[in-house]
């Protein structure tokens, strides 16, 4: 039940008497000389009542002003609210968070770390501008890349929103402002002979998995979640179903076929022959699973022998060799989107966009054939 909406200042020491003339006098109270003689109080939108002590009458007007004010305003924060702790909210954030996919709540986690090493025992209320400011500054000192400073930030970012949605927090401190450059890189594409040089490197049971990822364009979970009846040997088409060990893909789109060629099919189904059993990848003879784990390990082991492949180099980097296969080849935006499965073709471009071949060229010709056709125009009007 709510409670009247009543806001004032109080003295404890005092208490108003009304006399039988009808007039009203002040006398002491049972609690006079005790403790802080004034009080305010207020009720929030929420219909809880909310109060302060303090000495002076001025400061708990100032204060309750600003209470009401943040009330009226759609800012207000309990002020037992204000007072919980990055840590606090960021613990029951991340339990709320947990309907979430595991890889999804396992980069969360690991943001939360960074977050609560420079802010856990902040009231999350003290928390400005210019301290997420100094934060990134301090990350970048420490040799932090621009795109991962970026993912904190937006990070906190988001956990501060949700803050402030619960009613716990005022304002959200981060912004356009506070937030360093998305710092995108432009991925690493691997030659056709860096890619065929990994396959022949890693183990024999392995290699469909490299074939996957720089053919099909496969992640490294959906090649390891891959089984042999999502495969139709016969038609050339992959249609991923599953990632390890056995969940949803990342996106609906993820779920779109993928067409391959016959020889690569050939290839595929060789492989299942070698290696028989239920799933795509497996570990070798006789085993029917192979984790993501396991293929990237293959991958970091190969790469050492082959020359030009950078530090860094992983399974992924053979999805965005599809990419770039399917572009030279002269696959426009819309087709590239589709045969990677993105959500947005907006993804597609930001990623790839600078693997298209520069058109000046084409769009020099194109205007040029105008102009001289006006020219010749011209010159025949003349004649």
């Amino acid at each position: 039940m709510k409670r009247n909406r009543r806001a004032g200042v109080e003295d404890r020491w005092f208490k108003s008497v009304k006399q039988p003339d009808g007039t009203v006098l002040k006398e002491e109270s049972s609690a006079h000389g005790r403790g802080l003689r004034w009080r305010a109080r207020y009720v929030d939108g929420r219909g809880r009542e909310h109060s302060k002590a303090f000495a002076l009458k001025a400061k708990a007007r100032a204060w309750l002003d600003g209470q009401t004010a943040a009330v009226v305003g759609g800012t207000h924060v309990a002020p037992r609210d204000a007072r919980m702790t990055v840590q606090a909210y960021s613990d029951r954030w991340i339990a709320a968070y947990e309907v979430n996919r595991k890889s999804t709540v396992r980069q969360a986690r690991t943001h939360l770390k960074h977050i609560l090493e420079e802010f856990g025992e902040t009231e999350l209320g003290e928390i400005s501008p210019t301290d997420v400011k100094a934060w990134q500054a301090k990350l970048k000192t420490a040799g932090y890349k621009d795109s991962y400073r970026y993912a904190l930030h937006s990070r906190l970012a988001q956990i501060l929103t949700d803050a402030v949605r619960d009613g716990i927090l005022g304002r959200n401190p981060c912004s356009s402002r506070t937030s360093p450059p998305a710092g995108k890189s432009k991925p690493y594409v691997a030659t056709t002979a860096q890619v065929w040089a990994l396959h022949d490197a890693v183990p024999d049971h392995l290699k469909v998995a490299v074939l996957l990822g720089a053919f099909a364009g496969l992640r490294v979970a959906e090649a390891a979640g891959l089984r042999v009846e999502d495969v139709d040997f016969m038609h050339g088409v992959v249609h991923p179903k599953l990632q390890w060990p056995d969940l949803p893909l990342k996106t609906e789109g993820s779920e779109a076929p993928i067409p391959v060629p016959h020889d690569l099919a050939l290839m595929l189904a060789a492989s299942v022959q070698k290696y028989p059993g239920t799933m795509m990848v497996t570990n070798g003879p006789g085993t029917e699973k192979c984790g993501p784990w396991l293929i990237e390990r293959a991958v970091r082991e190969a790469k050492a022998e082959i020359e030009g492949l950078p530090e860094e180099f992983s399974f992924h980097d053979l999805r965005h060799y599809f990419a770039s296969l399917l572009i030279a080849s002269g696959a426009d935006i819309k087709t590239v989107q589709a045969r990677m499965r993105h959500a947005l073709a907006t993804t597609t471009l930001n990623t790839y966009g600078h693997l298209w071949p520069d058109a000046d060229e084409s769009t020099r010709t194109a205007v040029g054939v105008v102009i001289t056709a006006r020219m010749d125009s011209l010159a025949a009007t003349a004649d």
